[in-house]
């Protein structure tokens, strides 16, 4: 077979998720003889026999266990051909992805004054959601912080941000001016699933070499927040993460000793020079600094 149809393809990784071609039929909206059809068609083309049903229901066989990760590649990658061919011939949209604590509204308005006509959206992406969001084409562009993997991204740094201390409020250290890293030797810091994540948020190791003691596992945000309000830790945070007065029961400080977040612009590899997305570089370039969002902390 030289040409592969998609429709089969997915009807068949369909069937095969559900291993009932009722429910499968409902999920794409067939009606099941046509369903039926359209796999013995994909067989027939294949020239191998994809599922055994048999008394206790439907099941792959040895050649569809092996074509069903293949057949799943294939329409991920047609949909995101789709997705790129989509946004080149569409160029007057742009989905800009940021994360928590950076305000990107300057920079936003800006090239929306500057485009009009453009449909532009902004939308806030979660721990762990970069890189796949740039990836997956969730979004075209993201305001983000270093570290996360940049493995087919174009990245260039915007400023970098100051780190804190978050502690809670009856804290031995808070409402001092400044701390070290020393301050915190035997401090409990969150641990990460990602491994530089831990390094660069943990200082892990410390400048003597010596372990960054180990606090609670921690996936999200909240979930941060709760073990340091419990007293289980401390953690350096971006200075622009954690609003004042949106938690009464936790507190900042600044820490001296350790580099600062760089704040960055991410995109797909190749797609920087898209016409929208170099005006939105510019004027992110212009109007992001760390005084835009950490000035809403002022009082």
């Amino acid at each position: 077979m030289t040409d592969m149809d998609l429709r089969l393809v997915r009807c068949f990784t369909v069937v095969a998720e559900e291993l009932h071609f009722g429910r499968a039929a409902a999920v794409l909206h067939l009606a099941q003889p046509s369903l039926s059809r359209h796999v013995r068609r994909l067989e027939g083309e294949l020239g191998v026999r994809l599922f055994d049903r048999t008394a206790q229901g439907t099941q792959l066989t040895e050649a569809g266990r092996a074509f069903l990760p293949r057949a799943q590649e294939l329409l991920r990658s047609a949909e995101e051909a789709t997705a790129v061919a989509r946004a080149v011939g569409r160029p007057s949209r742009i989905v800009i992805g940021f994360m928590t604590g950076l305000i990107i509204t300057p920079a936003v308005r800006a090239l929306r004054a500057r485009h009009p006509e453009a449909d532009v959206h902004s939308r806030f992406l979660g721990w762990g959601e970069l890189p796949s969001a740039l990836l997956e084409h969730r979004v075209d562009v993201v305001v983000g912080r270093l570290p996360f993997a940049t493995e087919g991204l174009s990245v260039s740094v915007l400023c970098e941000e100051p780190r804190m201390l978050l502690m809670p409020v009856g804290h031995r250290l808070a409402g001092k001016e400044c701390v070290s890293i020393d301050d915190i030797a035997d401090e409990p810091v969150p641990r990460f699933p990602d491994e530089e994540f831990n390094a660069f948020w943990r200082v892990d190791p410390r400048p003597d070499g010596r372990p960054a003691p180990d606090g609670p596992f921690v996936r999200e945000l909240e979930d941060k927040l709760e073990a340091i309000a419990a007293g289980e830790a401390v953690a350096m945070v971006p200075a622009g993460a954690v609003r004042k007065g949106l938690r009464l029961d936790l507190t900042t400080v600044p820490i001296e000793g350790v580099a600062p977040v760089p704040v960055v612009l991410a995109a797909r590899a190749g797609e920087e020079s898209r016409p929208l997305l170099a005006d939105f570089r510019a004027c992110a370039e212009e109007h992001l600094h760390p005084d835009n969002w950490l000035a809403t902390d002022a009082g």
